[in-house]
């Protein structure tokens, strides 16, 4: 909707509305601190109070510099690259811009080894997968020949085999895949190596109709993933949730330079490392003085307030109560739900794991067997291969260039996740070092000692959602609702993605809702969640816009000089 007509959607005027506006964030990581961006934007008169309780802003992004003997290194605990390419990731491009970050930029392009050279350990040995660049030939080879590509060519056959039973609303990641591919292979080896990467998570707990929610509804509206596939390629369109048709139609017109320089991107971070975005969100909120931060200020509970039709939080700094006119939780949902006594049931059901990240710089730049991204490990790897219960391996040197004044090899390991579910104690750091480096020496035969490690042990980090968060969510937003009386939202990793750019997405949405006096609770999404057919334009049509927009340019040039 444009900036137009929201006056008609605010009757009294935004100015009047916001003046006694009292907004109180819970968690000053990058989600809070997206949303308190978009406050300052959109709700320019409301009041931002941030509560986090440690003694940091950005949450999850943490960047560090070494010195090393010949210059410096940066080093990722948490997130380290972005992608440009989805829908969520359009709030952040928007966010990059506003804040004047766009010279920041180090972007991974789609040529470059890091997006060509992606690895999966199986059984005993680096195995690149399928990609660009390489011929028919050799794709078909690989895939013949690797083990780890057992069960590909029967899952082609998977528009054959009969559609969902009307009864399952939701099942595990391999549940799914095995229904669909008429065996466990693919999930075991393949893509439990993917959800490992990216939710740390067991793929027997996972749940497909949230993860893959576009090929659930592709099974459902035509009996197979591949039929609909199909019928998308044939007739020239693809489904997309209703909710990310209308942010692209909103969003795309606003970053349309910055996302045609991305145009040709796989992943992209900043000169001084992902920890340059919140850095930069914090100096600008803290140059607003609507906003403040409370810093080292654990909340401690939070309940509706009658009197006031507000949020009373209490806090532990001081031990007394304040009352919001709206609140926004950014921190984990079993924490929320604990604060608010236990009146949010379906929140406090996600549980999170805990992933153990050892950075390890060798002096010698070329200490790699094999350029690219890095490696992840399927859950059916032998034990032997894999005692540390290591997740995967990122080749960070290669994955980002430019944010180091060293030469030298950089390299990160990723141990535990849901192989450390139930455990009451994790290794320390030497023992953290000792395993990264252990996996280092089978899987790539490296021997050297590192000559710097760094050991962070990230506690609860990842949300799991597993099967039925779908409807655990739409029933939280029905307890949001009726105990908070829509003043209390949520966003953040326990909901609607575990990603950088979900999390500011669902920062910015949850704003815009109050902007639109829509009281909103952040998981609107889960609640009549609506898919719509998007037509894709053909060649002729495409090619067609980009010479009609270079005509355009041409005309608001004027003529070249002396013509």
């Amino acid at each position: 909707m444009s900036s137009s007509l929201m006056p008609r959607l605010i009757p009294d005027g935004p100015t009047h509305k916001q003046q006694g506006t009292r907004i109180a964030i819970i968690g000053g990581g990058i989600t809070g601190l997206a949303a308190a961006h978009y406050i300052t934007r959109e709700l320019k008169n409301a009041k931002v109070i941030i509560y986090e309780a440690g003694d940091r802003l950005g949450g999850w992004l943490q960047t560090e510099f070494v010195d090393v003997a010949n210059g410096k290194i940066l080093l990722e605990k948490g997130p380290r690259t972005i992608r440009p390419n989805t829908e969520a990731a359009l709030v952040t491009l928007d966010m990059i811009q506003h804040l004047g970050l766009k010279d920041e930029l180090l972007i991974s392009w789609n040529n470059s080894p890091a997006a060509l050279n992606r690895f999966v350990y199986y059984p005993d040995h680096l195995v690149r997968m399928p990609g660009p660049r390489q011929s028919i030939s050799q794709m078909l080879w690989t895939i013949l020949t690797e083990p780890v590509f057992k069960g590909l060519f029967t899952s082609l056959l998977e528009y054959n085999r009969p559609g969902r039973p009307a009864n399952i609303e939701d099942e595990s990641v391999s549940s799914f895949l095995t229904r669909r591919c008429g065996s466990p292979h693919l999930g075991n080896n393949l893509i439990s190596a993917v959800f490992h990467g990216i939710y740390a998570g067991d793929i027997d707990k996972l749940s497909a109709r949230t993860l893959f929610s576009r090929l659930y509804h592709l099974e459902k509206v035509a009996g197979s993933i591949g039929g609909g596939f199909f019928d998308m390629r044939g007739n020239g369109y693809t489904y997309m949730e209703t909710r990310d048709a209308e942010l692209r139609n909103e969003m795309v017109p606003k970053v349309e330079e910055l996302l045609s320089q991305l145009r040709m991107a796989s992943v992209f971070s900043f000169k001084k490392g992902i920890g340059a975005f919140s850095d930069a969100l914090e100096q600008s909120l803290r140059t607003n003085p609507n906003v403040q931060f409370r810093t080292n200020d654990r909340i401690t509970g939070l309940e509706y307030d009658v009197e006031s039709n507000g949020i009373k939080i209490k806090n532990a700094s001081n031990h007394t109560s304040a009352t919001y006119t709206k609140a926004i939780s950014t921190i984990s949902s079993r924490t929320l739900s604990t604060l608010s006594g236990d009146r949010l049931p379906s929140l406090s059901k996600t549980p999170s794991v805990t992933v153990m990240v050892v950075n390890l710089y060798y002096s010698d730049p070329n200490i790699l067997p094999e350029q690219g991204f890095g490696y992840l490990i399927p859950r059916s790897i032998p034990y032997e291969q894999n005692p540390e219960c290591a997740l995967g391996v990122v080749f960070d040197s290669d994955a980002i260039q430019g944010q180091d004044t060293a030469t030298g090899t950089k390299v990160t390991v990723m141990m535990g996740g849901h192989w450390w579910d139930g455990f009451d104690a994790y290794p320390d750091e030497e023992e953290g070092s000792a395993m990264a480096q252990s996996i280092l020496k089978r899987h790539l035969k490296i021997d050297t000692p590192p000559t710097l490690v760094r050991v962070s042990l990230q506690k609860d980090c990842i949300p799991q959602y597993t099967v039925g968060h779908h409807s655990r969510m739409e029933s939280g937003h029905e307890e949001l609702k009726d105990v908070f009386k829509g003043k209390l939202a949520v966003a953040g990793n326990s909901y609607t993605g575990v990603g950088l750019n979900d999390c500011v997405r669902a920062a910015r949405d949850v704003v815009m809702g109050v902007k639109k006096s829509e009281s909103p609770t952040g998981l609107e999404s889960f609640v009549g969640q609506g898919w719509q057919k998007v037509f894709l334009p053909n060649m002729r049509e495409t090619v067609g816009t980009v010479q009609r927009k270079i005509q355009r340019e041409r005309d608001m040039k004027g003529p070249p000089p002396g013509s």
